[in-house]
């Protein structure tokens, strides 16, 4: 990997901002793989281990801000894996709902202590400043793309006992 540094601030920021994540991404791939799960699986598996509504694609979709048709197939690949079911359309539910399976109630507490012990090794590195700091950036730059794509930012739903 190349430490670039273009004469344009911008697009500097953008490539290591980019490259940045590609790495920290393949770190969470090559742990979770030792897990035996992806890290988007390891997400899915958050999400229907604990939604405070019935977890929908369409759920899924907005909380890991994916295409419905890459949600679709991911959810397909976790069916085939044994770690999640969906449970198809019924009478007074207009929406196919995304339950665990055991095998991944199983590997889900797995994938996060490794994801959570990965991204706890990989953000010590910033102080709790710096952190705050990285976030109310990151917020403006993601408030900014959203608004190119004119999409709003949502609150996530919360559980009825919150």
């Amino acid at each position: 990997m190349y430490d670039y540094k273009l004469p344009d601030a911008a697009l500097t920021t953008w490539m290591l901002l980019a490259r940045t994540w590609s790495a920290m991404y393949k770190v969470e791939e090559r742990k979770l793989a030792k897990v035996g799960l992806t890290p988007e699986q390891v997400d899915v598996l958050r999400l229907a281990r604990g939604y405070p509504i019935p977890l929908t694609p369409a759920e899924i979709s907005r909380s890991l801000f994916r295409e419905s048709q890459s949600v679709a197939g991911l959810l397909s690949r976790m069916e085939r894996e044994g770690l999640v079911k969906r449970v198809l359309k019924r009478k007074g539910h207009p929406f196919t709902e995304v339950k665990m399976t055991a095998k991944g109630g199983q590997l889900c507490p797995r994938g996060i202590e490794a994801a959570t012990t990965l991204i706890a090794k990989i953000m010590s590195s910033l102080s709790e400043e710096e952190l705050e700091q990285l976030q109310r950036l990151l917020r403006k730059l993601r408030q900014r793309a959203l608004e190119e794509l004119d999409i709003e930012l949502l609150q996530p739903p919360s559980r009825a006992s919150d």
